[in-house]
């Protein structure tokens, strides 16, 4: 008899109770902006600002309208200029590409390994070409790469570091939690991410000036005094009239969804890795598939999990995709031609100069993508690992 899976891949779990009453009690108040709060009231979004900023070991948070947007924040607040070079993975979503593009950057791609993460070694000589720029490193999918080397290669040639976390809320390198290797570090709230608002973000930071012009970028008027994190006053002397104000700063509203699920954050982590590990091992099963080594250094969050099939034909890659499908699990592959959902290869973003990057087209041609939402049992998950098995058997 062949099974079938028949959960939904895109159905994400309900939110908590005590996230729907603070967000019915903010909808009561009707006092959904950011910055309408009761006299003597800390509003939703900077008590949130203060709770991540608290969890993640830093001094300066700034909620955001989307995660995309914290990036393009983080870029101008961090000093760029439109026509400067900013490095990033060839392997991302094109949230990433796009946001540097809207904040006047130019994109110079870097290739990507086999494991999925940023080559150091192109990293290394691409950074030599463009010293003194930047880099907005894309933790895709889940994957660090060595942070430390990362780092080195950085401050080596002058590149100002920012980390893309939206896939590592709650990951680590050696015990260092993602977001706090560079100078500024942006994450996300959207459906998919590690905790829901539907669409939002945050930007975190160590260094006063970055949050200071964050926040003046973000919309705060000359109302930056009411951030729970953000620095003191005299850091706004000269963000206050450099800054554009782009009022992209969360509302109430959404941070009140998302404080109950900060305080879940480490549980969610947990469930979250046990059916990655269901998942894992039972595709582990065929030598035909390719699955990333996690490095006994990184503090993994399995929501998604990859695996490579570099064998499988060209011609045998759509039927693959058919078979699964038909039966219930739903695949994305990195490897198409055109943009389908929300999968997009470097080729089809004309906004960024084309690039040789033939190890990350390699890659991708036979990279495989699946989400694992907590909606799943680990029961399911080990169904769906031999579905895909039995699949792969089909045709590699």
């Amino acid at each position: 008899m062949t099974r079938t899976f028949t959960g939904n891949f895109t159905q994400q779990e309900s939110l908590p109770e005590d996230a729907i009453e603070a967000a019915v009690a903010v909808m009561r108040s009707g006092r959904l902006h950011r910055y309408n709060v009761a006299d003597g009231e800390d509003g939703e979004t900077a008590l949130l600002e203060r709770d991540f900023a608290a969890q993640l070991g830093v001094p300066y948070c700034l909620a955001t309208g989307s995660g995309g947007t914290a990036m393009q924040i983080a870029l101008t607040a961090c000093g760029l200029k439109r026509g400067d070079a900013v490095l990033t993975n060839g392997y991302t979503l094109s949230p990433v590409p796009g946001a540097i593009h809207i904040a006047g950057g130019v994109p110079v791609l870097v290739e990507t390994t086999d494991d999925m993460v940023i080559d150091l070694a192109d990293l290394d000589a691409k950074a030599a070409a463009h010293p003194g720029t930047y880099l907005m490193l894309s933790h895709m999918r889940g994957h660090l790469a060595d942070m430390e080397r990362i780092v080195a290669i950085c401050e080596a040639h002058g590149l100002t570091l920012i980390e893309d976390c939206a896939h590592t809320m709650g990951a680590a390198w050696k015990g260092r939690a993602s977001g706090t290797f560079g100078r500024a570090a942006c994450f996300s709230t959207q459906t998919y991410k590690h905790i829901n608002s539907g669409e939002g973000g945050f930007l975190t930071t160590a260094d006063a000036d970055v949050m200071a012009h964050a926040v003046v970028r973000s919309g705060s008027y000359m109302l930056y005094d009411r951030h729970l994190a953000g620095p003191a006053p005299d850091a706004y002397v000269d963000a206050r009239l450099d800054m554009p104000n782009g009022s992209s700063r969360m509302d109430n509203l959404r941070a009140a969804l998302l404080r109950p699920q900060l305080v879940a954050l480490s549980e969610q982590v947990d469930r979250w890795n046990t059916r990655y590990r269901a998942v894992e091992n039972a595709l582990s099963a065929h030598p035909a598939i390719r699955l990333r080594r996690i490095p006994q250094e990184e503090t993994h969050v399995g929501s998604s999990i990859q695996f490579r099939l570099p064998d499988l034909p060209a011609d045998a890659i759509a039927p693959f995709l058919a078979l699964t499908k038909s039966r219930g699990v739903e695949l994305k592959w990195f490897g198409a031609p055109d943009p389908a959902g929300y999968t997009s290869a470097h080729g089809s973003w004309r906004y960024v100069t084309a690039a040789s990057l033939p190890n990350t087209d390699r890659v991708l041609a036979r990279l495989f993508d699946m989400r694992l939402p907590l909606t799943f049992s680990v029961e399911d998950c080990r169904l769906i690992g031999e579905i895909i098995v039995e699949c792969v058997g089909e045709y590699a």
